[in-house]
């Protein structure tokens, strides 16, 4: 493992700076169209909100190929920021990103640490408050986004992310995997130490390992209201596998690392919400449930003999009904997928393969549950669709007695 993302002068820049209140990291790839708006979004949330304090705004960059980096040079703003933009060293991906903007934070004895994603278009300058002061104010070490977003933005959130950090761990968090974080310098401390840097957690398993770590380990946490979230949204069908991959291994991992935490969970709870909530209906995420529907029965041909063994007999039969529906016709009864996840999950901790590989398979599946969903609730409004998650969610908690029963059985 590298013993620093931080190439060498980043590091000799940061100390030259010497210190910060405040530090804000911005992780980026191949981002020029968004990444001077949220640059000088960022900028003047830190001046207004948080003026008269040491500020330091970095951009880690994954080597883009497009102009990101140079529109983030030239990007202008008031003064009272520093700012920082270089290349990462390591895996590529966002925890690497991360991993950089985090040891910044600790060479510049950071009291607080804001990460926002680059690709955002609904960004304001009170998301920089609202992320930072929860943890310069109340002691927080933790800050987990709550946004208003569309109905079919974050399936992977909706459907495994939340529903999973809810029943094991005991947290009701609705954006585990948000992308904008505040974290305190002592869980900062904690993530970098750990030797996870060339895993998974080091493409796009980032999120959810750290939300996990901070709840298993006692982290004080909460939940930040941020309104809606605009984004470069994708098509689950046409980009989403790899971030599923890496996204529910790294929550199949941590079960074993955490079992006995989980294990111990009863119920779930609340977490502290800091802001006031609004309703708004943000702006559409469009789904193909064609393409959807094509790549779940192209998942049958090619994995149905290993669902078989996965799944047993009987919830096998029922997941092979559904590859013979059009895709218009697709349902996907929330218990069967619940059932599924967690059959994949057992199974994951038994495999003798490539335990990824598995959870590859499983995204078939999941391309299934998604087009039941929008079939489901194509007529709904967003509140009422994250309603029917929200019910999702209780049944992932409701049927974790079938989970421990068969945990640690071949």
């Amino acid at each position: 493992m590298l013993d620093t993302a931080l190439r060498e002068w980043a590091r000799n820049r940061m100390t030259e700076i010497g210190w910060a209140d405040l530090v804000v990291g911005i992780p980026a790839f191949n981002c020029e169209r968004t990444i001077g708006h949220v640059i000088k979004t960022v900028a003047e949330g830190m001046s207004q909100h948080f003026g008269g304090k040491a500020l330091v705004l970095i951009v880690s960059d994954g080597g883009s190929t497009d102009y990101t980096r140079e529109v983030a040079q030239k990007t202008k703003f008031a003064r009272g920021v520093d700012k920082i933009v270089t290349i990462y060293r390591g895996v590529p991906g966002k925890g690497t990103s991360l991993r950089a903007i985090f040891e910044g934070a600790l060479l510049l004895e950071a009291k607080c640490c804001v990460v926002v994603d680059a690709d955002l278009r609904s960004i304001t300058p009170d998301w920089i408050r609202s992320l930072a002061a929860p943890v310069l104010e109340q002691g927080f070490d933790f800050v987990s986004p709550f946004y208003v977003r569309h109905k079919y933005d974050g399936t992977i959130t909706n459907n495994i992310a939340r529903s999973m950090t809810q029943a094991l761990y005991g947290k009701r968090l609705r954006q585990p995997i948000g992308g904008d974080f505040g974290l305190s310098l002592k869980l900062i401390r904690a993530l970098t130490s750990q030797d996870v840097w060339e895993t998974d957690v080091a493409k796009f398993g980032i999120d959810i390992w750290m939300t996990t770590v901070a709840i298993c380990q006692g982290f004080k946490i909460c939940e930040t209201f941020l309104g809606s979230k605009i984004h470069d949204a994708k098509d689950p069908a046409a980009s989403l596998g790899p971030m599923f991959r890496q996204v529910v291994g790294t929550i199949f991992e941590m079960m074993k690392k955490y079992e006995s935490t989980w294990r111990a969970v009863t119920q779930s709870e609340s977490v502290p919400l800091i802001g006031h909530v609004h309703e708004t209906e943000p702006e559409a995420v469009n789904v193909s449930v064609e393409a959807l529907s094509r790549r779940f029965r192209e998942g049958f041909e090619h994995f149905g003999s290993i669902w078989q063994k996965v799944l047993g007999p009987e919830r096998f039969a029922e997941v092979h009904e559904i590859s013979t529906l059009a895709p218009e016709a697709i349902a996907f009864p929330v218990d069967l997928w619940v059932r599924t996840v967690y059959d994949f999950a057992v199974a994951f901790q038994n495999w003798a393969g490539d335990r990824f590989a598995l959870v590859e398979m499983l995204i078939p599946i999941y391309f299934a549950r998604v087009a039941g969903f929008v079939n489901e609730t194509r007529d709904l409004s967003t509140a009422d669709a994250l309603g029917r998650v929200d019910i999702q969610a209780a049944r992932f908690e409701e049927l974790k007695g079938e989970l421990l029963s068969r945990w640690g059985k071949a």
